[in-house]
């Protein structure tokens, strides 16, 4: 006679194994299925603390690109030599934003029409770049060109951001991480002083800060 509860058989351990298996590996395939966008669109304390924020986004971290030297730091970057600018690495789940939603916001936080700098800071360093990792995001960089153009009723030509292949993120150093978070004092106050949020006012009108529709009624 078999007195072997019956939530012990082969079938249930069997079952109850490949749940476990299951439960182990999601934390594993949610990561792998995440992507990256980089951006520069001014000070990078400002632009980690707009996207860091929106639904999907699963982390935003502040650092250089576009320059051709290893490690620039603060310092060499600021100074305008190193070729790199500031920039906002932005790690996403794309099943909850996707690249295209994740753009209109970034369009939505920069001013598009200003290619030496960004609000108050001036220089190469501050000017407005999408880096783009692939095929796919340089069509939809372009493509987010061009919707830009139709809503501000501007030529694409009009648009001083530049759309350019990722050669490399470098991390900025730790301090200026989270840096609106750690610091918000001193950064609201740079940020009302730099005059941000009045130029995005301007440009954008109601739309200033948001991931909404193009209001050209395009898709991308």
């Amino acid at each position: 006679m078999n007195t072997r509860p019956p939530f012990l058989g082969a079938r249930p351990l069997a079952w109850l194994l490949s749940l476990l298996l299951l439960v182990c590996a999601a934390p594993a395939q949610a990561g792998a299925a995440s992507q990256e966008a980089v951006l520069a669109g001014g000070c990078f304390w400002c632009l980690e603390h707009d996207l860091e924020k929106l639904p999907g986004v699963l982390d935003a971290q502040s650092g250089y690109s576009g320059g051709a030297g290893s490690n620039p730091t603060y310092g060499q970057v600021s100074a305008g030599g190193s070729g790199h600018q500031e920039v906002v690495r932005v790690r996403f789940d794309p099943g909850r934003i996707s690249y295209a939603i994740l753009l209109r916001s970034y369009w939505r936080n920069i001013d598009p029409l200003d290619g030496g700098g960004q609000f108050c800071d001036r220089g190469s360093s501050y000017r407005p770049v999408i880096f783009t990792s692939g095929a796919d995001q340089q069509n939809q960089a372009q493509a987010s060109l061009r919707s830009v153009a139709a809503e501000l009723g501007r030529p694409v030509t009009a648009l001083k951001v530049q759309i350019k292949p990722l050669n490399r993120f470098w991390p900025a150093e730790a301090y200026h991480q989270n840096y609106a978070q750690l610091n918000s004092v001193k950064y609201n106050y740079y940020r009302w002083a730099c005059g941000r949020d009045r130029r995005l006012d301007s440009v954008w009108g109601k739309r200033a800060r948001s991931g909404a529709a193009w209001a050209s009624g395009s898709k991308s």
